[in-house]
């Protein structure tokens, strides 16, 4: 067993997107190859409705999926082929863009205002770049929650996990896709496949992924408070964590427990052209798609 020693550490970035949504982007339009085949993630989290309720209107998509999570809240979408729905707390909406689609997607806040997901963009492969889009939309009653002995809750999207397998199938990156939370204090050892990428983001909490066999976390931070080793290695709230090889991680807790979405896939290691949200292979590729959505021949006929 190999520990997978932590190769990047970030925080999340405040923008705004859309019609003027503020979030925080946790990564994007930067090196692909980092988190490949992941391109893009953003965390959408507001208790003020005037920051995101004019939403992201209209809008292309071709050469990816989009994953969105919703934690507070709805987002209402549509799109250019029918189809309509609402998201709540807890639903994911996994959406292969393929050949082509627009749509648009709609936040509304919970009773008290607040809104909360998440949505990752995963490329496809050169020979999916064009398959018809389709959806999967999972209600949160359908996805497993899986409970160890020591209190660790971890909710599994895509993939398998613990002896359970989310809803999610048929991806081209055959993604893991986990949102874990861990109890207070606790040290908790995760097995991952040694031959993808992987990451994770915390957004409550904190803790750290280093190697845990030392003795960092809660206890060390209050006997040794301030010292410069432990701020290091304790991470909290919106920080991206991406881990090298190795075929498992270690997270030892904070005082208020972690809770972070652990994100596995299958790299494509191809060549990335990306203009928005449009990903292809080749600048012609790219240019080819906006004179499309210029002259009205975008969106493909199924097939």
């Amino acid at each position: 067993m190999s520990l997978r020693p932590v190769k990047h550490e970030s925080i999340a970035r405040p923008t705004m997107e859309g019609a003027g949504v503020k979030l925080h982007r946790v990564f994007g339009f930067g090196d692909p190859s980092m988190t490949d085949p992941f391109l893009m993630m953003d965390d959408f989290r507001n208790d003020d409705p005037k920051d995101y309720i004019r939403g992201f209107p209209w809008h292309p998509h071709r050469g990816i999926e989009t994953i969105t999570y919703v934690l507070a809240g709805t987002v209402e979408h549509g799109d250019s082929l029918g189809n309509r729905g609402l998201m709540g707390a807890g639903d994911v909406q996994w959406m292969t863009a393929g050949s082509g689609i627009l749509h648009q997607e709609m936040p509304k806040g919970d009773f008290a205002g607040r809104m909360h997901g998440f949505q990752l963009w995963a490329n496809l492969p050169s020979s999916l770049k064009m398959t018809s889009p389709r959806y999967q939309d999972i209600k949160a009653a359908d996805i497993p929650v899986v409970v160890d002995d020591d209190g660790t809750a971890v909710r599994i999207i895509s993939g398998s996990f613990w002896g359970k397998s989310g809803p999610v199938d048929g991806i081209a990156a055959e993604p893991v896709y986990l949102d874990v939370s861990v109890p207070p204090g606790q040290k908790k050892t995760l097995p991952i496949d040694a031959y993808r990428s992987a990451f994770a983001y915390i957004f409550a909490g904190s803790g750290t992924f280093r190697d845990a066999s030392k003795p960092f976390g809660v206890k060390v931070e209050k006997e040794f408070a301030g010292e410069e080793l432990n701020i290091r290695d304790l991470s909290g709230d919106r920080t991206l964590v991406v881990f090298d090889t190795g075929d498992h991680i270690t997270v030892q807790a904070g005082e208020k427990g972690i809770r972070f979405l652990l994100v596995t896939g299958k790299p494509i290691q191809e060549p990335v052209a990306w203009h928005g949200p449009i990903v292809m292979n080749t600048r012609e590729e790219l240019q080819q798609a906006m004179r499309e959505l210029q002259n009205g021949t975008f969106i493909k006929p199924a097939h």
